[in-house]
Protein backbone atom coordinates (compact mmCIF):
# COMPACT_ATOMS: atom_id res chain seq x y z
CA UNK A 1 0.00 0.00 0.00
CA UNK A 2 1.02 3.12 -1.12
CA UNK A 3 1.79 6.02 1.72
CA UNK A 4 0.43 9.20 1.28
CA UNK A 5 3.08 11.87 1.42
CA UNK A 6 2.52 14.18 4.17
CA UNK A 7 2.42 18.20 2.87
CA UNK A 8 3.16 20.95 4.81
CA UNK A 9 0.63 24.01 5.05
CA UNK A 10 2.72 27.48 2.99
CA UNK A 11 3.16 29.27 6.19
CA UNK A 12 4.26 26.42 8.48
CA UNK A 13 1.26 25.31 11.15
CA UNK A 14 -2.09 27.27 11.42
CA UNK A 15 -1.27 28.45 14.91
CA UNK A 16 1.73 30.30 13.14
CA UNK A 17 -0.06 31.83 10.74
CA UNK A 18 -2.81 32.91 12.66
CA UNK A 19 -0.22 34.49 15.28
CA UNK A 20 1.40 36.48 12.75
CA UNK A 21 -1.61 37.57 11.31
CA UNK A 22 -2.16 39.25 14.80
CA UNK A 23 1.20 40.64 14.41
CA UNK A 24 0.10 41.99 10.82
CA UNK A 25 -2.74 43.53 12.69
CA UNK A 26 -0.73 45.58 15.15
CA UNK A 27 1.13 46.73 12.37
CA UNK A 28 -1.90 48.15 10.50
CA UNK A 29 -3.19 49.56 13.59
CA UNK A 30 0.07 51.40 14.64
CA UNK A 31 0.18 52.78 11.74
CA UNK A 32 -3.51 54.40 11.30
CA UNK A 33 -3.56 55.11 14.86
CA UNK A 34 0.05 56.97 14.48
CA UNK A 35 -0.58 58.89 11.36
CA UNK A 36 -3.86 59.99 13.05
CA UNK A 37 -2.58 61.47 15.97
CA UNK A 38 -0.02 63.67 13.63
CA UNK A 39 -2.92 64.69 11.22
CA UNK A 40 -5.35 65.91 14.12
CA UNK A 41 -2.33 67.74 15.26
CA UNK A 42 -2.49 69.72 11.75
CA UNK A 43 -6.23 69.73 12.06
CA UNK A 44 -5.46 71.64 15.56
CA UNK A 45 -3.39 73.82 13.78
CA UNK A 46 -6.08 74.99 11.12
CA UNK A 47 -8.90 74.96 13.76
CA UNK A 48 -6.53 77.52 15.75
CA UNK A 49 -5.94 79.75 12.43
CA UNK A 50 -9.24 79.91 11.82
CA UNK A 51 -10.40 81.09 15.31
CA UNK A 52 -11.79 77.59 16.62
CA UNK A 53 -9.73 77.52 19.58
CA UNK A 54 -12.22 75.03 21.63
CA UNK A 55 -12.13 72.71 18.18
CA UNK A 56 -8.45 72.61 18.45
CA UNK A 57 -8.44 71.96 22.10
CA UNK A 58 -10.26 68.34 21.29
CA UNK A 59 -8.31 67.22 17.98
CA UNK A 60 -4.89 67.91 20.28
CA UNK A 61 -6.86 66.10 23.26
CA UNK A 62 -8.22 62.82 20.60
CA UNK A 63 -4.17 63.17 18.93
CA UNK A 64 -3.05 62.35 22.15
CA UNK A 65 -5.38 59.43 22.83
CA UNK A 66 -4.37 58.60 19.56
CA UNK A 67 -0.91 58.38 20.13
CA UNK A 68 -1.34 56.35 23.65
CA UNK A 69 -2.98 53.42 21.63
CA UNK A 70 -0.28 53.23 19.11
CA UNK A 71 1.91 53.27 21.48
CA UNK A 72 -0.36 50.33 23.27
CA UNK A 73 0.11 48.81 19.85
CA UNK A 74 3.76 49.90 19.16
CA UNK A 75 4.71 47.19 22.76
CA UNK A 76 2.95 44.19 21.61
CA UNK A 77 5.33 43.96 18.49
CA UNK A 78 8.65 44.54 20.58
CA UNK A 79 9.63 40.92 19.93
CA UNK A 80 9.94 41.90 16.03
CA UNK A 81 12.80 43.42 14.03
CA UNK A 82 13.22 44.32 10.75
CA UNK A 83 11.15 45.89 7.69
CA UNK A 84 7.81 45.04 7.35
CA UNK A 85 5.34 46.38 5.26
CA UNK A 86 2.15 48.09 7.15
CA UNK A 87 -1.23 47.61 5.39
CA UNK A 88 -3.70 50.56 7.00
CA UNK A 89 -6.19 53.24 5.61
CA UNK A 90 -5.58 56.61 6.10
CA UNK A 91 -7.44 59.56 5.29
CA UNK A 92 -5.62 62.54 3.57
CA UNK A 93 -6.67 65.66 2.87
CA UNK A 94 -6.26 69.03 4.64
CA UNK A 95 -9.14 71.77 3.90
CA UNK A 96 -10.58 74.11 6.52
CA UNK A 97 -12.14 72.65 10.00
CA UNK A 98 -15.53 71.96 8.43
CA UNK A 99 -13.93 69.58 6.22
CA UNK A 100 -10.92 68.40 8.73
CA UNK A 101 -13.78 67.43 11.26
CA UNK A 102 -15.56 65.15 8.58
CA UNK A 103 -12.65 63.68 7.64
CA UNK A 104 -11.67 62.84 11.19
CA UNK A 105 -15.27 61.38 11.65
CA UNK A 106 -15.01 59.15 8.45
CA UNK A 107 -11.84 58.05 10.22
CA UNK A 108 -13.22 57.15 13.64
CA UNK A 109 -16.09 55.45 11.62
CA UNK A 110 -13.71 53.15 9.28
CA UNK A 111 -11.91 51.45 12.54
CA UNK A 112 -15.09 51.32 14.28
CA UNK A 113 -16.94 49.90 11.69
CA UNK A 114 -14.31 47.45 9.53
CA UNK A 115 -11.15 47.68 11.79
CA UNK A 116 -11.34 46.75 15.43
CA UNK A 117 -14.37 44.63 15.68
CA UNK A 118 -12.85 41.97 13.31
CA UNK A 119 -9.40 42.44 15.14
CA UNK A 120 -11.26 41.57 18.16
CA UNK A 121 -12.74 38.56 17.15
CA UNK A 122 -9.69 36.96 15.55
CA UNK A 123 -7.95 37.90 18.72
CA UNK A 124 -10.38 35.85 20.75
CA UNK A 125 -10.83 33.36 18.18
CA UNK A 126 -6.81 33.01 18.11
CA UNK A 127 -7.08 33.30 21.96
CA UNK A 128 -4.40 36.14 21.98
CA UNK A 129 -5.82 38.01 25.00
CA UNK A 130 -3.09 40.78 25.02
CA UNK A 131 -4.19 41.46 21.64
CA UNK A 132 -7.79 41.60 22.49
CA UNK A 133 -7.49 43.74 25.08
CA UNK A 134 -5.63 46.15 22.53
CA UNK A 135 -8.06 46.16 20.13
CA UNK A 136 -10.71 46.42 22.75
CA UNK A 137 -9.49 49.19 24.53
CA UNK A 138 -9.10 51.64 20.81
CA UNK A 139 -12.34 49.73 19.82
CA UNK A 140 -14.48 51.45 22.60
CA UNK A 141 -12.21 54.73 23.11
CA UNK A 142 -13.23 55.12 19.08
CA UNK A 143 -16.21 54.77 20.02
CA UNK A 144 -16.49 58.35 22.32
CA UNK A 145 -14.43 59.78 19.79
CA UNK A 146 -16.80 59.86 17.37
CA UNK A 147 -19.09 61.08 19.69
CA UNK A 148 -17.39 64.12 20.29
CA UNK A 149 -16.56 64.84 16.69
CA UNK A 150 -20.17 64.82 15.99
CA UNK A 151 -21.17 67.20 18.71
CA UNK A 152 -18.06 69.76 17.32
CA UNK A 153 -19.45 69.53 13.89
CA UNK A 154 -23.35 70.23 14.76
CA UNK A 155 -21.38 72.98 16.56
CA UNK A 156 -19.06 74.22 13.48
CA UNK A 157 -21.98 73.82 11.09
CA UNK A 158 -23.70 76.85 12.49
CA UNK A 159 -19.63 79.16 12.47
CA UNK A 160 -19.48 78.99 15.73
CA UNK A 161 -16.66 76.92 18.30
CA UNK A 162 -17.81 74.23 20.73
CA UNK A 163 -17.92 75.24 24.23
CA UNK A 164 -15.55 72.91 26.07
CA UNK A 165 -14.03 72.54 29.53
CA UNK A 166 -10.86 70.89 30.26
CA UNK A 167 -10.59 67.20 28.25
CA UNK A 168 -9.54 64.35 30.15
CA UNK A 169 -7.13 61.47 28.70
CA UNK A 170 -6.19 58.12 30.37
CA UNK A 171 -2.57 57.61 29.51
CA UNK A 172 -3.21 53.71 29.82
CA UNK A 173 -5.72 53.26 27.37
CA UNK A 174 -6.55 56.74 25.98
CA UNK A 175 -10.48 56.55 26.83
CA UNK A 176 -11.32 60.15 26.92
CA UNK A 177 -14.24 62.48 28.39
CA UNK A 178 -14.85 66.06 29.28
CA UNK A 179 -15.11 67.63 32.32
CA UNK A 180 -13.92 66.10 35.34
CA UNK A 181 -11.18 63.29 36.19
CA UNK A 182 -12.86 60.22 37.16
CA UNK A 183 -11.71 58.10 39.92
CA UNK A 184 -11.23 54.86 37.53
CA UNK A 185 -11.14 54.51 34.11
CA UNK A 186 -13.92 52.89 32.41
CA UNK A 187 -12.32 50.99 29.96
CA UNK A 188 -9.10 50.11 31.48
CA UNK A 189 -9.99 50.58 35.37
CA UNK A 190 -6.84 52.57 35.69
CA UNK A 191 -6.86 54.96 38.71
CA UNK A 192 -7.37 58.86 38.29
CA UNK A 193 -3.30 59.56 38.78
CA UNK A 194 -3.06 57.99 35.23
CA UNK A 195 -5.20 60.93 33.78
CA UNK A 196 -3.39 64.17 32.33
CA UNK A 197 -6.03 67.48 31.50
CA UNK A 198 -5.71 69.08 28.16
CA UNK A 199 -7.66 72.65 29.52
Amino acid sequence: MKQKKKTSLPFGNAKDFMRKMIEQQFMNVFGSESHASTQYLHFARQADKEGFPNTAHVFRAIAYSKKVQANNHYAELRHLEGRFMVNCRVTFGFGDTRKNVELAMAEEEFVITDVYPVYIEIAKFQGEKEAEKSFTWAYLVKRIHKKLFARVKEVIDGNTDIEFGPIQVCTVCGYTRKGDTPNKCPVCKASKEYFIAFP
